[in-house]
């Protein structure tokens, strides 16, 4: 299944509940995912980032560390060190399971963890942080209100993201040891940092922090307006983008499609609720629904992709003919629309009853050409062949494999 749920043992010997996104054929690499401070597998940024990298070929393992989201155990007994530790059995299960990761990946807090997790995980090549700070204990200015009390206490209850949870002073005292200044510089492994220059949260500081710790080969992308959660689409898919570009220098090229010669496979990518994957033997590209009716807008609709078959074909064999003839048109274009009608509204249909479906196109035709010899490529944009097919006959078979 190209996403499923799973679940392994954490340092704590608890079950840790966790999510594999893979591609349909087999991964180029496995990459690992630490989420942000409290937050889960299931957050905005991991998920599009999951669904990014498998399009290039590059399966995901996202888990929820101790005591939060869907895994077991207690948050108030873990910390820094502990969350460090999870990630290090979520790389062990990877590689007895499937393959070692390749790439680490960390968003806030959890950036600060992959780079803390890095250098104990001989397989990983590259590392990549989103809005993360230089030094875990940032995480305390959360709730700096509340450190002395947790100091005198022993343990004491803070508010994070609206929620209540319980921190030890053992936790505050393991974010303070931290070595993190050590371990960047030692990485020895790609290195991408991005980061939101408002981010208000864990301030672009902390960014020139970590680049400049770090050694090359290193490179910092920024956020632009993204917020410290990545909470808006557009910037999570962004972020996605750009990273699976950036980790594609550090990994093996794709394998060859498996799709025969001739033939578009179709396939659900349960990413989404309607996020499908067409493929040939040469490309690769999505379709989706719109949110309105319950998809994630990932791609071209159906009958979007159907429009864009005609409007493609006409181009095409505009071009063709205007090779053919000589004539002097610079660029053709079409606009294609498509709505349903009543049958009774078309006076030159067969169809008399019901609702018919109505293409509109709509064309566009740059140079200087004459009025006959627009009139004429009006003429040939019907004979397209995918206009025929459209107009023709059509048999569709279908049968199971």
């Amino acid at each position: 299944m190209p996403s499923i749920k799973v679940t392994f043992p954490g340092s704590a010997g608890v079950a840790l509940a966790a999510r594999l996104d893979t591609p349909d054929t087999t991964p180029r690499a496995y990459a690992l995912f630490a989420h942000c401070f409290t937050c889960s597998k299931d957050s905005k940024a991991p998920t599009y980032i999951a669904r990014t990298l498998v399009e290039q070929g590059i399966a995901l393992l996202r888990f929820d560390f101790t005591g939060l989201g869907g895994s077991e155990g207690e948050f108030e007994n873990t910390d820094f060190s502990s969350n460090v530790a999870d990630l290090r059995a979520a790389a062990e299960w990877l590689r007895t399971r499937y393959q070692a990761p390749t790439i680490l990946i960390g968003h806030s807090l959890g950036g600060a963890a992959v780079l803390a997790a890095a250098g104990d995980i001989a397989a990983v090549r590259a590392v990549v942080t989103l809005n993360a700070p230089f030094a875990p204990d940032h995480v305390t200015h959360q709730f700096a209100g509340r450190v002395g009390l947790i100091e005198r206490e022993g343990v004491a209850e803070v508010t994070l993201a609206g929620r209540p949870f319980r921190l030890r002073r053992e936790f505050l005292a393991d974010l303070a040891g931290q070595k993190q200044t050590e371990r960047i510089a030692t990485l020895r492994r790609a290195l991408l940092v991005m980061h939101a220059p408002g981010d208000a949260v864990v301030t672009i500081d902390n960014a020139q922090a970590i680049y400049t710790a770090a050694k090359h080969p290193k490179s910092f992308i920024s956020l632009d307006s993204a917020d410290h959660l990545l909470t808006r689409a557009d910037d999570a898919r962004y972020a996605a983008q750009v990273l699976a570009a950036w980790v594609s220098r550090y990994l093996p090229a794709a394998p060859a499609s498996t799709v025969p010669p001739g033939t578009v496979r179709v396939s659900e990518r349960r990413l989404g609720r309607f996020t499908t994957q067409i493929s040939t033997a040469g490309h690769t590209i999505y379709a989706d629904e719109p949110a309105s009716v319950g998809g994630d807008d990932t791609g071209l609709t159906p009958y979007q992709l159907l429009q864009a078959a005609l409007g493609a074909c006409t181009v095409m064999t505009l071009r063709l003919y205007a090779e053919h003839k000589q004539l002097p048109l610079g660029r053709a274009s079409v606009d294609i629309e498509h709505d349903k009608i009543h049958a009774a509204d078309c006076a030159d249909c067969e169809t008399r009853d019901g609702r018919i479906d109505l293409i509109r196109r709509r064309l566009t035709l740059e140079g200087d050409l004459s009025a006959a010899q627009r009139a004429k490529l009006l003429e040939i944009a019907d004979k397209c062949p995918v206009h025929r097919t459209l107009q023709g006959e059509v048999k569709v078979v279908t049968e199971l494999t």
